[in-house]
Formats: structure tokens, C-alpha cells, sequence
């Protein structure tokens, strides 16, 4: 009886990919930090630059060239991400998978502008869809190279890529704007940002295409991916349907200003939290077979997404009114309640994205469709309900349904992976509950106080921060001891090669 010696290997896979995801966690953070940072700060420019109309008209094409992103893609990149062992046949088989479906999706987008343009009585929208579809042709030479930087873990690389490409398209859009070229600006960045990104991608990622394509192949990817693409579709659609509605409905500008404040909301947290579910998405398909593992990783996940993010959430909330007012130009003051409403929906959508990455990881996009068909079916009918009260009914209807998807989108954690519903909620709360009394009280404060709106995001920003961060560790948060151990485990790993010898 031996037993000792058999762990060992498993201990050291585990302790390395667990050091490459944390690696690649805090990489893929830095990006999306740094680069979104500077995204927000190229928006506020170009909102000082732009009018509400201009951002109505990219809201009103947004949609559309989502779903033409949403076809090109097909759910291959999910697809070949989760595959145990991708061969050259496979990433060939997709690269040019991705390249017909990407000239098939321009060529319809080309076609049916004139049709969009005639929905929104808007003809300015047939050449602006024409030129702004072009990046889906572009994206459809990334697929691949991105998915082996996903299977790498290889974020490090995806920084130095995206971060100058973001920096130069938002630099050009700035200048494009203060030139007078209006909503053409927001169009170059889109298309300057993919092409950059595209050169780069292309120069230091190593993979290149043979020629031989696999109809085996295809047919194993697809099977999988097209789940995801319809689910992806079904998203795409119903994430922008609001704008849609008011764009018809109501105005262009009012539509801009919800589209702005959409934008913002979703550049500072669906980005800080995709920074977590890109990089462990890779690292949870490596254990998929192993359910206690699994349950383990997925469970920390969960802890450190609902920590970091609920207190961002919470304070942008509170203080979107003194962030517009510093920032912005008085025509977006509007945009101020829009984002508040916005900031609280989307409390729930970390914890039901991160639900839904376990269908993925488990290869059942079978599942994931059906959830999202039952999500969406659950929108339109209180999209349908709230629009009479206008556009504050509206957003008070993305909280009610927010709230509602969380009960199904975590009912396959608990059958795939005894994670149950009343053991989520336990592990969110004081999270969320901590969040919300500090939100409520930095809120309060703002709206009593007569200070200049700077002074109120600087005292209101740290005072609230440190509150927050001194209670966790008052009330011993057990997330607040991940995140501070995965900090600590990411020094250790930084100074490993200074002290050991080559």
C-alpha cells in the first residue's frame, strides 16, 4: 500500500493551471482595465464631441451587425475552446468555416440595408450599415487565433494586441469627430480597432491555416456550436430590442441616450467580469469531467465575481448623477437615471452568465438554448407590458426580468453539479447585501450634500471603498480571503524567477 506517491502528479497539474489562471485572470483584468479605461475615457470624449442623434443611429445598426458577428462566429470559438484535443484539421476547419459564414453575413447585411434604413425611417443608415459590417469580415480571420489564445491561457499576448488596437482606433475616432465627421467617427472606430487587432493577431499569434478541411470535423463543432450561435443570436437580439423599441417608438436622441448609458454600464462591468469568465471558461472545460472540482473552482468563481463586481455596480449607481455632471456636457444629463436603473439589473447577470458557463462547460448547449428561449420569450412579454409606461418602464422591466432568469439559469447547476440554489444564494449575500447598504448610503449622501461633483466621486469613491473592504474583513467574507489569497499567490508567482536560478 503505496498511496502516497500517487497524488503527486495530479497535485502539480492542478497547482499549475490553477497558477496559469490566476495568471491569466489578473492579465485579462489589467486588459480590460487598461483598455477599458481608455474606452471610457475615448466615449467621454467623443460624447463631448457628438450628440445623443449620432449614438441613436449606431444603437439603431447595432443589432443588426451583432447578429451578423453572432453568425460569422457560429459558437466555433466556444467550440473549439472546449475541445480536449484540437488538431490542426479542426482549427482549419473552422478558420474557413468562419470565413464563408463572414462573407455570408455581410453580403445579407449589404442587401437588407435598405430595408433596416425603411423600419426606422432613417436613410442615412444604408451606407453607415454597408461600412460598419465590414468589421464582420474582418472579425472572421480572428476566430481561430483567439481560440488558441484561449486554450493557452495565453492572455499575457491577447493585452499587448488589443490594448494598442483599442488606443489608435479611439485616438482616429476622436480626431474624426472633432473634424465633423459625427456619427462616421464611432463607425471608424469599430472598423480601425478589428483591423488593427486583425495585423497584430496575425503578426505574433503563430498559428497559420493548411489546406484540408474536415467534414467529421465540422460536423463535431457544429453540433455543438450552432446551440450557442442560436443562443447567442436569440441574445444578441434581445439585448438590443430595447433599443429598438424606443429608436421606433419614441426618438433617435432618446434612443442615443439609452445606448450611451448601456455602453457605459456594460464597458465598466460586463468587461471587468468578462476579464474572469474569459480566462476560466478554458480553465473549467480542462476539469470538466471531475464534478467535485469543478463544483470547487465554480464556486470561488461565483464568490469573487459577486464581490468585485456588486460594490462597482452599487456605487456607479449611486453616483451616476455627479459622474454625468463632471464628465459630461448637460445634453446627457438624461442618460444619469437611465444608467442608475441599468447598474441594478445587471446585478443579476453575473451570477446568471456564470450558470450558464457550466452548460457550456459541460458541453450541453442543448440546455442552453432551451434556457435562453425560455428567458427570452419571458422579455418579450414584459417588454410588451412595460413600454407603456415609457422609457423609466422599460428599465424597471430589465430589473423584473433580471430577477426572474436567475431561478433558471441556475437550476442546471444544481442537477450537473449538486451547486443548489439556496447554497448561491448563501454564498452571494453578504456580498450583495454589503453592496447595496453601502450603495444606499453613498446615494443619500450625494443627493443631501452640496459639493462640486468631482469632490463627491473622489470622498464618496474611497470612503465607500474602504467601508466596504474594512466590513468584509470585520464580518471575515470568505471571498474577501480568496481574492486577497489570489493576489498574494500572483506576487508569489511574479517573484519566483527572480529567486530561482536559470
Amino acid at each position: 500500500m503505496n498511496p502516497p506517491t500517487s497524488p503527486a502528479p495530479i497535485s502539480k497539474a492542478s497547482s499549475g493551471l490553477q497558477a496559469r489562471t490566476i495568471s491569466g485572470v489578473l492579465w485579462n483584468f489589467g486588459e480590460q482595465l487598461a483598455g477599458r479605461g481608455i474606452g471610457i475615457a475615448v466615449q467621454l470624449l467623443l460624447a463631448r464631441l457628438l450628440v445623443p442623434e449620432d449614438y441613436g443611429l449606431v444603437a439603431m445598426m447595432a443589432v443588426f451587425i451583432a447578429v451578423g458577428n453572432s453568425l460569422m462566429d457560429s459558437g466555433f470559438t466556444q467550440a473549439l475552446i472546449r475541445l480536449p484535443d484540437a488538431k490542426q484539421v479542426d482549427f482549419n476547419t473552422a478558420f474557413y468555416s468562419n470565413l464563408c459564414l463572414g462573407l455570408l453575413s455581410y453580403a445579407l447585411l449589404f442587401v437588407s440595408a435598405p430595408l433596416v434604413a425603411n423600419f426606422y425611417d432613417e436613410p442615412r443608415l444604408v451606407l453607415l450599415i454597408r461600412i460598419a459590417s465590414l468589421s464582420i469580415l474582418i472579425g472572421s480571420f480572428q476566430v481561430v487565433q483567439l481560440s488558441h489564445l484561449a486554450r493557452e491561457i495565453n492572455f499575457r499576448l491577447k493585452v499587448w494586441i488589443t490594448l494598442p488596437s483599442g488606443i489608435v482606433a479611439g485616438l482616429l475616432a476622436v480626431i474624426l469627430a472633432a473634424l465633423g465627421f459625427g456619427v462616421w467617427a464611432l463607425v471608424a472606430q469599430t472598423i480601425i480597432a478589428s483591423l488593427l487587432k486583425l495585423i497584430l493577431l496575425w503578426s505574433f499569434q503563430k498559428w497559420r491555416p493548411t489546406l484540408s478541411f474536415s467534414r467529421n470535423s465540422f460536423k463535431t463543432l457544429y453540433s455543438f456550436g450552432c446551440k450557442l450561435f442560436a443562443s447567442s443570436l436569440l441574445d444578441t437580439i434581445f439585448n438590443n430590442v430595447y433599443v429598438i423599441v424606443i429608436a421606433k417608438m419614441f426618438s433617435t436622441p432618446l434612443a442615443g441616450l439609452y445606448f450611451f448609458a448601456d455602453r457605459l454600464q456594460r464597458l465598466v462591468i460586463q468587461q471587468l467580469f468578462m476579464s474572469i469568465t474569459t480566462v476560466t471558461y478554458p480553465a473549467l472545460a480542462m476539469v470538466q469531467d471531475d464534478n467535485q472540482r469543478l463544483k470547487m473552482a465554480y464556486r470561488k468563481i461565483l464568490l469573487t465575481t459577486s464581490f468585485v463586481v456588486f460594490p462597482v455596480l452599487m456605487l456607479m449607481a449611486a453616483l451616476a448623477e455627479p459622474l454625468f455632471e463632471f464628465l459630461l456636457e448637460e445634453k446627457w444629463l438624461p442618460a444619469a437615471p437611465m444608467l442608475r436603473l441599468m447598474c441594478v439589473a445587471a446585478l443579476f447577470y453575473p451570477l446568471s452568465s456564470l450558470n450558464l458557463n457550466i452548460l457550456k462547460v459541460k458541453g450541453r448547449s442543448d440546455l442552453f438554448l432551451g434556457l435562453e428561449i425560455i428567458k427570452k420569450i419571458l422579455i418579450s412579454v414584459v417588454l410588451l407590458v412595460s413600454v407603456r409606461y415609457g422609457i423609466t418602464g422599460i428599465l424597471y422591466g430589465r430589473i423584473f426580468t433580471a430577477c426572474l432568469a436567475f431561478a433558471p439559469n441556475s437550476y442546471y447547476s444544481i442537477e450537473l453539479l449538486g451547486y443548489s440554489l439556496r447554497e448561491q444564494i448563501r454564498d452571494v449575500f453578504p456580498s450583495l447585501c454589503l453592496s447595496l447598504v453601502i450603495g444606499i448610503v453613498s446615494y443619500q449622501i450625494s443627493i443631501h450634500v452640496d459639493w462640486h461633483s468631482l469632490s463627491k466621486l473622489i470622498l464618496l469613491g474611497v470612503l465607500s471603498t474602504t467601508a466596504y473592504l474594512s466590513l468584509a474583513k470585520l464580518f471575515r467574507f470568505e471571498a474577501l480571503s480568496i481574492v486577497t489569497g489570489i493576489f498574494f499567490n500572483r506576487i508569489q508567482l511574479l517573484r519566483r524567477p527572480k529567486t530561482t536560478p536559470c
